[in-house]
């Protein structure tokens, strides 16, 4: 394969598969296919995969659960197809560790676009620190957190935030930057989505959410995730 991305498409409706591989491939896509969750489960834990485009409605299982039990253990970027259109179903497919959400029918031009973009995101480089504030740890390259020394389970899009926000401590970070950094261009006025996903940070990282501590609000503007010294200012 060399250094070709291999991408795998969830689909239990071959004309989808169909119509996905050729464009996958004219972009130097390596791809290979599974009908079903089953399936797919087992290729992931076989093969190095880079992104997975999975259909939301499966013939043996929902794709969320697919993707549930996906981010048990991976970190793998993740594009949700589905005919499905409700905020409801987006915001769940958020929850449950989607990178972006593609609703039926769609371009191929969209499609590889919003491909692009999420592949663009680079996880983070081996050689980057542990960010520490307070009791709050942020290990930016195993993606592990721990807060007052016991390791903390986030979801991707919470240590999405999390990541972006330690990568700019003591700074302001808009709500349109955090939602281009985490979730993409195309959710850059989603402020309510960054709402939901910030209270659900704050109920795993702080000791009191309704106080916050780490993160706290610039409103009508942003988030900022306070430096050591800020704390220490605030605590004096």
């Amino acid at each position: 394969m060399g250094d070709k991305r291999r991408i795998l498409i969830v689909d239990d409706e071959v004309q989808i598969r169909r119509f996905l591989r050729p464009a996958l491939a004219m972009h130097d896509f390596d791809v290979i296919e599974a009908a079903s969750g089953a399936e797919a489960l087992e290729l992931l834990g076989k093969n190095e995969i880079h992104l997975v485009v999975l259909d939301m409605q499966l013939g043996d299982q929902d794709g969320l659960d697919v993707l549930k039990r996906l981010r048990e253990w991976s970190w793998v970027p993740v594009i949700v197809l589905t005919v499905r259109s409700r905020e409801a179903d987006k915001i769940r497919a958020f929850e449950r560790g989607a990178d972006d959400y593609l609703t039926k029918p769609f371009s191929i031009a969209e499609f590889l676009a919003r491909v692009n973009a999420v592949m663009r995101r680079a996880p983070p480089a081996a050689d980057e620190p542990v960010f520490e504030v307070g009791g709050l740890a942020v290990d930016l390259a195993r993606r592990r957190v721990l807060v007052d020394g016991a390791e903390v389970k986030l979801t991707p899009k919470q240590y999405g935030l999390l990541q972006h926000l330690a990568r700019h401590a003591g700074k302001v970070v808009t709500h349109e930057q955090l939602l281009r950094g985490v979730w993409g261009d195309e959710h850059a006025e989603d402020v309510h989505y960054l709402r939901i996903f910030m209270r659900k940070l704050r109920q795993r990282i702080e000791r009191d959410p309704a106080r916050p501590t780490y993160v706290v609000t610039e409103l009508g503007v942003g988030y900022r995730l306070l430096a050591a010294d800020q704390l220490e200012a605030i605590a004096s």
